[in-house]
Formats: structure tokens, C-alpha cells, sequence
């Protein structure tokens, strides 16, 4: 294993479990604030700290054009995608939640096919099939699931809008630090969250909430925010899309245990066995990645 090699891997394996725990995170964060409340609160608290780190570090966030682009792409894969994810908490739970971004390759996959015509072998077709009859499988285990429809083309919208923004910022190659990269998404997710005060003044908070729900937050806020988006955009740099988006294949079972455990999700036969579907389905979809990954051949 090469140096560059073990330099990625902890990143990686912070990243993954930081993303196992975030579906809960936002599940706790929303039970006494509403939904978009949560998610502004969670950036206007993201900016100052991430500002400090900069201006501590001294680290340069660059303002040319190219950053500027390279920074609003990178806010799709925030404030974008999540705006998406924390409406589908009303459908869903954190476990399903987490199921749903582990399709985040195939949807990966198949924006690359349509852009640079990457050709998709017959494991990857079979994989595919297999991963979404994992999610019927998960879908069919009755109402104590808490499986939607609405919930699931919202996470769809989620899915769509953080593997759009994974080429993005890689077609732009703004060349700036992973720091600066996710100080300046962080700023502009947080300019859109302000823009988004007005349509929901009218549920503004009147009161702090409980105990958990701040925990949560303050989770999102360090954790999720901040910490996985400077392993997130360091990846971004060093690894290919596809590879990066791997992560995602390794959360949801972490994430349905946390869900089962910490928040008494419930837990049903169908629920294991189209989990291991759909993880064995993205496993055979992305087998050739996987195989690199390990090798160590991480670059594109």
C-alpha cells in the first residue's frame, strides 16, 4: 500500500462513519424544529466556526471566478441536497434514509454514462436490478417502516443533486485547498440559507429545544458539516467520482444499526434481507472499483 494510499484511507473511514450517523443526527434535529428551520440553523452555526478554522490555519479561500464556481457547485452536494433529505425525514426513517444514499453510485454511474459515454458492463446491470429489488423487498415490510413514496423521489431529488455536484466540482478543477473548498460551499449554502428565511419566518422557533435535539445539531454543524465536508472535498481531489461515492455503499447497514439501536427504529426480516440486497447489488455494480480501491489505485 502506498503512502498516498494510507493518507486517503483514514479519511475515507471518517467519512463513512460521520455519514452513518448524520441520517440520525437529522432525524433528532428535526423532532422539536421544523424541518428547514433545522437545516438553516445548521449553516448559520457551520459559518462562523468554519471561518475561524480558515483564519487560524491561514488558509486562502480564493475569489476568482473558477473558486467561485467550484464553490457553488460544491453547495449543491450541502444545502442543495440536504434541503431534499430533511424534507423526506417526514417519510422516512434515518435507516431508510441512509438505504436510499447508498444508490448514490449507480446514480453516479449512470451521469457518467450519459456524459462521457462510460460503458456499463453486464455486472453492473445486474447489479443494479439487484440493489432495487433489495429496496422493494425493504419497501413491502409493511407501515412500521415508515416507507413513502413522496419520501422516496424526494431522496431521489437528494441523490440527483450531491452526484451532480461530485462531477461538478471535478469538470471545474479550481485547484483550491479542501479547507478553502469547504469554507467557501458553506458560505454560499449559507447564502441560500438566508435566502430561504422569508418563506419560512412564519415557523420560526419560539423556544430552545430538548437536550438530544441540540446534541444532534451540534453534531450536524461540526460533524457533518464541517468535518465531512474537508474529508469530503479532500477526497473529491484525490479520488475519483465513482470511488468517492463508494462511501455511501458502506453506510447504510451502520446507519440502520444506529437507527435500530439509538432511536428504537424498527427492525423486520425484510428489512435485513433487502439491506444485504441492496449493499450485495451496489458490491457487484461497483465490484471493479472496489477491486481498485483496494489495490490502492485511487486517482482517475
Amino acid at each position: 500500500m502506498n503512502s498516498e494510499t494510507k493518507s486517503v484511507l483514514p479519511t475515507y473511514a471518517a467519512l463513512i462513519m460521520i455519514w452513518a450517523l448524520t441520517p440520525l443526527a437529522i432525524v433528532w434535529s428535526v423532532s422539536e424544529i421544523p424541518r428547514l428551520w433545522s437545516l438553516a440553523l445548521r449553516f448559520f452555526m457551520a459559518l462562523p466556526l468554519v471561518l475561524l478554522i480558515v483564519a487560524v490555519l491561514r488558509v486562502k479561500v480564493p475569489l476568482t471566478i473558477n473558486a467561485l464556481h467550484s464553490y457553488l457547485a460544491g453547495s449543491f452536494s450541502l444545502i442543495v441536497s440536504q434541503t431534499f433529505t430533511y424534507l423526506a425525514t417526514s417519510y422516512l426513517s434515518s435507516g431508510m434514509i441512509a438505504l436510499m444514499f447508498g444508490f448514490a453510485p449507480i446514480i453516479a454511474g449512470l451521469i457518467a454514462f450519459g456524459l462521457y459515454r462510460q460503458r456499463l458492463s453486464g455486472n453492473q446491470w445486474l447489479g443494479m436490478g439487484v440493489a432495487i429489488c433489495g429496496l422493494y423487498t425493504i419497501s413491502v415490510a409493511g407501515e412500521e417502516t415508515h416507507i413513502s413514496i413522496t419520501g422516496l423521489l424526494l431522496m431521489l431529488g437528494a441523490l440527483l443533486t450531491y452526484a451532480t455536484s461530485i462531477f461538478w466540482v471535478k469538470h471545474i478543477n479550481a485547484r483550491v485547498s479542501p479547507i478553502a473548498q469547504a469554507a467557501g460551499s458553506i458560505t454560499v449554502s449559507t447564502l441560500m440559507a438566508l435566502c430561504m428565511v422569508p418563506f419560512i419566518w412564519s415557523d420560526v422557533p419560539q423556544a430552545l429545544p430538548g437536550p438530544r435535539s441540540m446534541l444532534a445539531i451540534g453534531y450536524l454543524v461540526v460533524g457533518a458539516s464541517i468535518v465531512a465536508m474537508f474529508c469530503y472535498f479532500k477526497l473529491v481531489q484525490k479520488v475519483s467520482a465513482t470511488t468517492l461515492s463508494l462511501a455511501t455503499v458502506l453506510t447504510p447497514m451502520l446507519a440502520i444499526c444506529f437507527g435500530i439501536v439509538l432511536n428504537d427504529e424498527p427492525f423486520r426480516i425484510n428489512i435485513l434481507i433487502g439491506s444485504a440486497l441492496v449493499i450485495g447489488g451496489l458490491g457487484m455494480y461497483f465490484y471493479r472499483d472496489l477491486r481498485n480501491l483496494r489495490a490502492g489505485q485511487l486517482r482517475d
